[in-house]
């Protein structure tokens, strides 16, 4: 039997089974390092990029230690941002699908509190959440963690950069001494190091390389003279390299911003992603570019952290990270399960000294490239293959993707190939369809209906 196979761990039989039954086999190195401690009951501290299989490790140890006929909290896992949240709880329940009558909730901010409160009064066993909103349940008395028997800060690095220290500290504070505190995090500044000192008892730590293959991510720099040039330089490289999904990432929500009108000016298909938007027009930017619609997600770090991207083709600096290792974390995103991508980093003379540290950090002589030819400026940009169709109706309707489907591939309908990612909301859903069979699907969803009724469709 394999050291680095789920079935060498002590494991409930459930739990092996079902992880069988999702296709997983053998142990990512981050789950092979932290896997064993965090059975063992020891506090960890797990360091690995984004897609290194963290969530699972977290999770398995959070399932193996609960006790279903208890009814109280006693896990919880705090994520910076809701996005990263809910992709948590999602994957906690796909790993519990063998377990019987569990139940995880999350809390965050940016939905009601109502609903909230009303579902913490049924119980849960698993709370998921961000740190402004599980502190507020505690603050109003909503939430109960006396009994908790474990916490998990996932992507702490990120929680800690946007301000959720003393969040944090009012959490942990209502928390048992005894419990067990799992960190886990892209990178480790000194804040991570001081944070695990004060609240941790002799943590295991676990870190999976955060390198990463020359030959899956190709890495290349441009020296530019000012924010002109960099715009210019973003085109040329969108221009040459025809990417199907890509990142842009930048310092600032400001930048973002406008990096993203500009590049939509000049016909590109891009949206922003940063913290100053609301929630429904986050959830509908990341619905898009899920599903191809949008082709260039313009980001900050931290509305881009946790994102479940699948096939990113290029990532582009638009600024140096102020961090190596957070440079390191932002081109991982590319060329990932084998596949090859592009990152492509910009820099000024003023961000010489970024470049030369980071030269340093990857072993290896930066040398700025020639930008491609300013005479395919003259291109047009390429259309996303994709479009997306928002149904005001979700699952408090009762719809689900099979609903649909169905409607869209019935009787003279459109080939089901044609149709891409649906995802469905609490009030509303959304369907990516082949740009060219968009007026095709409306009107064929607008003359039928779904579970008998009428919803209205439109495109976003």
């Amino acid at each position: 039997m394999s050291d680095s196979a789920f079935s060498s761990l002590k494991l409930h039989a459930d739990l092996l089974k079902n992880l069988t039954s999702l296709g997983y086999e053998c142990m990512t190195p981050i789950q092979a390092q932290s896997l064993p401690p965090i059975l063992a009951g020891k506090d960890v501290i797990a360091q690995g990029k984004t897609g290194s299989g963290k969530t699972a490790a977290f999770s398995l140890g959070l399932l193996s230690k609960l006790d279903v006929k208890r009814f109280h909290v006693q896990s919880l896992v705090l994520c910076p941002t809701r996005e990263l949240a809910d992709q948590v709880a999602k994957e906690i329940r796909r790993l519990a699908r063998t377990i019987h009558n569990i139940k995880v909730l999350s809390l965050c901010g940016g939905t009601p509190f109502g609903p909230q409160i009303a579902s913490l009064e049924h119980g849960a066993h698993i709370i998921v959440g961000t740190p402004g909103r599980v502190e507020e349940h505690l603050r109003k008395g909503t939430l109960k963690l006396d009994k908790l028997n474990m916490l998990v800060l996932d992507e702490a690095d990120r929680m800690l950069e946007m301000g959720f220290q003393s969040a944090l500290d009012a959490i942990i504070e209502l928390t048992p001494k005894n419990r067990q505190t799992l960190l886990f995090s892209a990178t480790y500044p000194e804040q991570i190091q001081a944070i695990s000192e004060r609240i941790m008892n002799n943590p295991v730590m676990a870190q999976a390389a955060s390198t990463h293959d020359d030959s899956s991510i190709r890495q290349h720099f441009y020296k530019v003279d000012d924010d002109e040039q960099r715009m210019t330089a973003i085109r040329l490289l969108l221009l040459h390299h025809t990417p199907e999904s890509s990142v842009i990432f930048c310092n600032t929500k400001l930048e973002a911003q406008n990096v993203a009108d500009k590049l939509t000016g000049y016909g590109f298909s891009a949206a922003a992603l940063h913290g100053d938007l609301e929630q429904r027009d986050r959830d509908q930017t990341l619905v898009q570019f899920a599903n191809k619609s949008i082709s260039i997600l313009v980001a900050t770090d931290v509305a881009a952290r946790g994102l479940d991207i699948d096939s990113l083709d290029a990532v582009i600096n638009y600024h140096i990270a102020r961090d190596t290792e957070v440079h390191v974390h932002r081109i991982g995103r590319t060329g990932r399960a084998g596949s090859k991508g592009i990152a492509c980093s910009l820099y000024s003379d003023k961000e010489s000294y970024k470049v030369a540290l980071l030269g340093d950090y990857l072993g290896q002589t930066i040398e700025p490239e020639t930008l491609p030819s300013n005479k395919i400026l003259s291109n047009a940009p390429s259309k996303p293959l994709m479009a997306t169709l928002q149904i005001d109706g979700g699952k408090k309707q009762k719809l689900r993707p099979g609903d649909i489907l169905g409607a869209l591939t019935g009787e003279k309908g459109i080939a089901g190939s044609k149709v891409g990612k649906i995802q469905i909301f609490d009030n509303r859903s959304y369907v990516a369809i082949r740009r060219d069979l968009i007026k095709a699907a409306m009107d064929k969803l607008a003359q039928g209906k779904l579970k008998g009724r009428s919803f209205r469709i439109r495109y976003i």
